[in-house]
């Protein structure tokens, strides 16, 4: 275990151990991330791939994409189980990523066509894609799109319903490690063809016409009164003003010489534009992805949902089929501008930075009042489901398993990585903490908190506060872990 180890500091490792250990413990049941497969295989993965500099010199950086289908089978729950499941297949879901060699160990970065991955099937992501890039998790990056017509996975969960005999299903474990090992594969298969990765470009466009803040009806008592979701057919909501946003898709590109090799496109707000009537689709910014990368076939495009917590499309959004090609063409229109812009720049640094964030629970909710939810067959799915999913994250804060927050710094460009449904303010808020770089954020990593509203958002209440497994303070944490990330570009 020395050599291996030796690899990263010696602390960052037995946080990683332990934390893994622990969870695997509290789960009180055979998991794939138990403490011998998880030791075994990332030592073997370890050895496959020789010693990395610590730092990296122009010319020894090179890129490695891939990608791999995660499309789930008919009958397959979405959504977490409380919509209508996988009846058909209007087009697929993948992941995609990429991985960076030569920047000390290798560095993974991956963008998921599902609604989450929570707690332990976060980790176990992650874990699978530092294995087979001979990397260790706190390298790897795995954030979901958060589209609905997809599966929303939390192991605990899982296993909560099935103790439960709630008659009730998360996720298909089989199909879950199924993906596990079809990630494992893909970035294997991927390594050999690394090119060498010289430059990078930025660039930004405005998206016309799609997000739009759903928080937009205060009442007299500063509260929330009603939402304007992802559609709405409601007059006086739509005629409401966008509200606070962020306008801005951003781009960042790299390249191996004059070749454009992935393309990594960022942009805040719920990407559904209808859902729950059991046709998987990766919603109007997959298929505004599929559109661009048909036409660049070369270039390997991903796309990131940024903190699109209280963002959405209901403002330009009916929930029709037609409003669906609406989105896709506009989003897709903001790409190709983004693209046009592109000045590709020499690479000369790349780093790797993470914050570890152990939020309090949000004090409304506890295990005992949770259980008795989930226990409580008068509940709709819906509401059995999701108080599973507070227990499990209850469960993990007690273990002291933290949210992983990270940062790949490019030069003057960093990608920040931020867990779950995180309010669109600290995406402005690690844009104006860093001002002089080109922050493009993907919010929608570690789900386990559900949504992240700001400490101001919580007095107003609405269905995002509702639903904060978090207390008010994980603002004040995850800011202080966003600036001192940015601080390390």
């Amino acid at each position: 275990m020395a050599p291996f180890l030796g690899r990263v500091p010696h602390a960052i490792a037995r946080v990683l151990v332990r934390h893994t250990f622990r969870y695997a413990d509290f789960m009180n049941q055979d998991r794939t991330l138990s403490r011998r497969r998880w030791l075994g295989t990332t030592l073997a993965a370890g050895a496959a791939l020789p010693l990395l500099p610590a730092a990296s010199a122009e010319g020894d950086l090179r890129i490695a994409p891939f990608r791999y289908d995660v499309t789930p089978p008919v009958g397959h729950p979405l959504c977490g189980g409380w919509i209508t499941p996988v009846k058909s297949v209007d087009d697929p879901l993948e992941a995609i990523g990429f991985v960076i060699l030569g920047a000390g160990d290798p560095i993974v970065v991956c963008a998921v066509d599902w609604t989450g991955l929570l707690n332990e099937a976060h980790i176990q992501w992650r874990t699978a894609l530092a294995e087979a890039a001979g990397t260790t998790p706190d390298r790897v990056a795995v954030q979901c799109v958060h589209q609905h017509d997809a599966p929303f996975v939390c192991l605990a969960s899982e296993a909560l319903v099935a103790e439960e005999k709630t008659g009730l299903t998360v996720v298909d474990t089989a199909f879950f490690a199924e993906c596990l090992n079809r990630g494992r594969d893909a970035v294997r298969e991927a390594l050999p063809t690394a090119k060498p990765l010289t430059h990078v470009a930025s660039a930004e466009a405005t998206v016309d016409r799609i997000a739009g803040n759903r928080r937009v009806e205060i009442g007299p008592d500063g509260r929330v009164v009603r939402m304007r979701g992802s559609a709405c057919r409601i007059p006086e909501l739509i005629a409401l003003p966008e509200g606070l946003i962020d306008p801005q898709l951003k781009t960042v590109a790299f390249y191996s010489g004059e070749e454009k090799i992935a393309a990594c496109h960022y942009y805040a707000c719920h990407p559904m534009s209808h859902y729950g009537q059991g046709a998987v689709s990766s919603d109007y910014v997959g298929l505004a992805r599929k559109r661009i990368q048909a036409a660049e076939p070369g270039c390997t495009h991903l796309y990131f949902t940024g903190c699109g917590g209280n963002i959405g499309a209901g403002k330009y959004n009916d929930g029709s089929p037609e409003a669906r090609i609406e989105l896709t063409d506009r989003l897709h229109a903001a790409m190709v501008n983004a693209g046009k812009m592109l000045r590709p720049a020499p690479l000369k640094k790349v780093s790797w930075a993470t914050h570890d964030l152990l939020p309090e629970v949000n004090p409304v909710f506890t295990e005992a009042g949770e259980l008795a939810q989930v226990r409580n067959a008068a509940n709709a799915a819906s509401n059995r489901i999701r108080p599973a999913m507070r227990v499990s994250w209850i469960r993990r804060l007690e273990t002291k398993i933290p949210i992983i927050l990270s940062a790949l710094h490019l030069d003057e460009v960093t990608l920040l990585h931020l867990p779950a449904e995180s309010f669109v303010e600290y995406q402005l808020r690690a844009q104006s903490l860093a001002p002089d770089r080109f922050v493009a954020t993907a919010a929608y990593g570690d789900g386990g908190t559900w949504y992240i509203p700001t400490k101001e958002a919580f007095p107003q209440g609405g269905y995002e506060v509702s639903v904060a497994n978090s207390a008010p303070e994980t603002d004040d944490a995850m800011s202080a872990g966003i600036r001192e990330l940015l601080g390390q570009g």
